[in-house]
């Protein structure tokens, strides 16, 4: 149950006494504002009883079985021995700590101020050639082009095709359909490559979207109507050392900059909560039909998750793992 992958409720009736040992709880890819507006782990537990799932199965899932899940031998249970690493609840059902344990130490802003600061590293990591609008072109054709379909609250894309309208000699996006373009640059200064395609499910209806955060590779990817957009917001990712952008007709809208590999920030977490809000509004004022639209851009060129994504060497068939035009 990350932000854009929301699979809690579909998996709720296999979360049971019975097989409740075999299961663990996953929050992959959720971003700070969601965790500040609903949780985590602590979100998925009190939505699991909420909905009837016996509170043994679900904190068993939460705890002993993801440690052992994980050879973890030495936590996940409150006895004799093992790492007391706890949380004091209110209730099973509200799942709000009131108190948490490291290794038997109480946690207060006094035991994190003996933390020894650690050195960023990664911090000019964004190494790719500044790009203008032609660099988003993709020829015209005839015939039907394959388009990413994306499914809300899902990392899956589907595998489309469509006859899209000529712009010149190039494929234009085609907003009565919701289908924009969309580009992953890649951005480690290794071999330049740039390939464009088409997305639709975003909702967006002007502007562009551009993010450093990609799964696996990180390269950037933009989504948008505007290919001048499209530029600007790549290039502004160079500018910040990496992040997320937000543009709007010529106009840098919103951003926050994550220049740690060009993943992480280093700003406090209520900097990057409160960061976050706003650039989510910037990206509704493009229309964006999304809840979570700068993840959702994290996962297009995610090329091992069915059924067609986009690299910085073209689109790819995942079901035939290849390369396709």
């Amino acid at each position: 149950e990350g932000s854009v992958s929301k699979d809690l409720h579909a998996l709720m009736p296999i979360i049971t006494e019975r097989l409740s040992p075999f299961l663990a709880l996953c929050t992959d890819d959720r971003n700070p504002l969601d965790i500040a507006e609903h949780g985590h782990l602590d979100y998925m537990i009190r939505t699991a009883i909420a909905q009837g799932v016996e509170p043994l199965a679900i904190y068993r899932a939460a705890s002993i079985s993801a440690a052992r899940a994980f050879g973890l031998r030495d936590r996940g249970l409150v006895a004799p021995g093992w790492r007391a690493d706890l949380v004091v609840l209110d209730s099973l059902e509200n799942c709000k700590a009131e108190m948490v344990f490291s290794a038997g130490r109480r946690v207060t802003d006094d035991l994190f101020a003996t933390r020894k600061p650690v050195a960023p590293v990664g911090l000019d990591s964004v190494k790719a050639r500044p790009v203008e609008a032609m660099h988003f072109g993709v020829p015209f054709s005839e015939n039907e082009t394959p388009v990413m379909g994306v499914i809300p609250g899902k990392i899956i894309t589907e595998h489309r095709r469509f006859r899209l309208p000529a712009a010149g000699n190039q494929a234009g996006v085609d907003l009565d359909r919701d289908i924009i373009k969309v580009a992953v640059i890649e951005r480690h200064g290794k071999n330049g490559n740039h390939a464009n395609g088409f997305v639709q499910g975003f909702g967006l209806k002007k502007g562009a979207i551009a993010s450093t955060v990609g799964h696996d590779s990180h390269n950037i990817c933009v989504v948008g109507v505007s290919e001048d957009d499209m530029a600007l917001a790549a290039n502004r990712l160079g500018e910040i050392n990496g992040g997320f952008v937000v543009v709007e007709d010529g106009k840098v809208t919103g951003e926050i900059a994550l220049p740690v590999a060009g993943l992480m920030s280093l700003e406090p977490y209520e900097v990057v909560r409160d960061t976050l809000h706003g650039l989510r509004q910037c990206a509704y004022a493009l229309g964006t039909t999304l809840e979570e639209p700068f993840l959702q851009v994290a996962f297009l060129p995610l090329p091992v998750i069915p059924h067609l994504k986009i690299s910085d060497r073209g689109m790819v068939d995942v079901d035939r793992f290849e390369l396709i035009g």
